[in-house]
């Protein structure tokens, strides 16, 4: 039987929507959801600890989120514009792929601005290309080194926080929309279930033996781009970029090795960690090393994985390719009654919200 879309709808009220995070990253709710006895928990995220034991491995993703929201101003008429960059094309030629709003006023030739509060233009880029309607290719004019024109990102530069978070960015963004382990930047959203480990959780289960791996990828908008085909075997995903280090393999394969006495789990931090090793899998069913790579895999029921015995994960978008994933994972039956708990129990969601730990 197909997989179709409407089977992942769910409908929430805007104050269930999580503006900002927990105070501290590691006092989020967590559901706790057993798959083989469809038990549900309701515990603290701390408590994560408890299910992991010496040898087991939690997977990272160690991406950084880059302020990806520009504002700026059409030449001559003065119109203020929003560019949001997606990804640097050409680094010696300063190219950029970038969404635009409104998009009906930015055309091909034309200049924009980007300046300081003083009205000081500190960046002007060119539009070269249209790539789809809000899509553009842009060129940054910019005579200075890679080290000022990051300095100039990063001041004009607003964390990407979604749309549906109602409010103004703020300074304390910054930091709340990354996680602990950024560390390679090129993303424009954050991976969201990793927000959630503080570093006094990290180290408590460090001591407790459980090893911490590190994947990259770099989330694009494609992971959030809206799935307009019913039939989920016809949806196309826009590819990302993505490395898995051999240190990373080792831990891995070594814990997974049905060899050895007492097989360890193996934990995936959130829908993009669990992505990037389900797309480095080798014939044997092993992890493979990825040195750098493209991954366009999208992930639905019915899915065999290969890699994680167990997922950490935040509250998805309805009829999103995360929850989508974490369906195939958990079960879809299982994991959309988990959310209508989760509802009814007044669970934070989305970004900024609540996790769940699906084992």
């Amino acid at each position: 039987m197909r997989t179709k879309l409407s089977q992942f709808s769910f409908d929430y009220t805007e104050n269930q929507i999580a503006s900002y995070p927990a105070p501290n990253r590691d006092d989020a709710r967590l559901m706790v959801i057993d798959r083989k006895t469809g038990k549900i928990e309701h515990k603290i995220f701390k408590d994560i600890i408890d299910y992991f034991d010496e040898g087991d491995v939690m997977l990272y993703n160690n991406t950084k989120v880059f302020p990806a929201r520009l504002y700026g101003r059409k030449e001559k008429t003065g119109a203020k514009i929003e560019v949001f960059l997606l990804r640097e094309l050409n680094h010696d030629t300063r190219l950029w792929d970038v969404l635009v709003d409104p998009a009906r006023k930015i055309r091909v030739g034309n200049k924009l601005y980007f300046s300081d509060d003083d009205d000081n233009d500190i960046l002007i880029a060119e539009v070269v290309d249209n790539t789809t309607s809000r899509g553009r290719t842009i060129r940054f004019l910019f005579d200075g080194t890679d080290d000022e024109f990051q300095e100039a990102l990063n001041f004009l530069g607003n964390t990407p926080l979604p749309k549906y978070i109602n409010r103004p960015c703020e300074a304390g963004d910054r930091e709340w929309y990354q996680t602990i382990f950024a560390k390679d930047i090129g993303a424009v959203a954050a991976p969201t279930a990793g927000m959630h480990f503080s570093k006094e959780l990290m180290k408590r289960m460090e001591i407790k033996g459980v090893e911490f791996a590190p994947i990259t990828l770099h989330l694009g908008l494609g992971t959030f781009r809206t799935i307009d085909v019913e039939d989920l075997s016809k949806h196309k995903m826009d590819a990302e970029f993505y490395r898995v280090p051999p240190e990373t393999v080792n831990m891995v394969n070594l814990a997974k090795n049905k060899e050895r006495t007492g097989r360890n789990k193996v934990c995936a931090i959130g829908t993009t960690s669990l992505r990037a090793v389900e797309s480095a899998v080798s014939a044997e069913g092993q992890l493979k090393t990825v040195e750098s790579g493209w991954t366009n895999k999208f992930i639905f029921p019915p899915f065999d994985f290969n890699i994680a015995d167990s997922l950490i994960s935040n509250f998805h978008l309805p009829k999103s390719s995360l929850l989508i994933m974490v369906a195939a994972f958990g079960g879809h039956e299982l994991i959309m009654h988990a959310y209508e708990e989760a509802l009814k129990e007044d669970y934070r969601l989305f970004s900024y919200g609540d996790a769940m730990f699906i084992k």
